[in-house]
């Protein structure tokens, strides 16, 4: 079987996008002629659109019942949807955990919600992680915007 083949959906998609809980939260919705997501204001008049997204936080509360997390990174707090059918996804299911969750925009208000696609352990590192996430997002939305 070839593994290499994709749905059109998947070739349309852009890569993830690294954000912040409160770029989100401040998105526009893009107009329904020019395809799913969302506009964030990266800063100094950019634009960017996002639809899959990138984003690092602290587990606060687990909702195994719901298949729900709630993450906090330092804008604010996010819901990300969908974790229960992770692979590999178990590891970063504990409060207090820092996580990365690769994800579609389901909601930016009144709080983000993400339908994770990835998720990762990143507790080993997470002092490391923490401090340079800011720093990645800015970096990366200035080379795209």
């Amino acid at each position: 079987m070839n593994n290499t083949l994709k749905t059109t959906a998947d070739r349309k998609r852009p890569p993830p996008v690294k954000v912040l809980s409160g770029q989100l939260r401040t998105a526009v919705s893009r107009p329904a002629d020019s395809g799913e997501g969302y506009v964030i204001r990266p800063g100094r008049g950019r634009s960017l659109q996002v639809s899959l997204v990138w984003m690092q936080g602290t587990v606060l509360e687990v909702q195994l019942d719901r298949n729900t997390l709630l993450l906090m990174d330092e804008t604010g707090t996010f819901a990300v949807q969908g974790v229960n059918n992770i692979p590999k996804g178990k590891p970063c299911l504990s409060q207090g955990k820092y996580v990365m969750v690769m994800g579609v925009i389901q909601a930016v208000s009144p709080e983000p919600v993400i339908r994770a696609v990835k998720m990762a352990d990143l507790s080993a590192l997470a002092a490391l992680h923490r401090q340079m996430w800011k720093l990645e997002v800015e970096d990366l939305q200035q080379v795209l915007a």
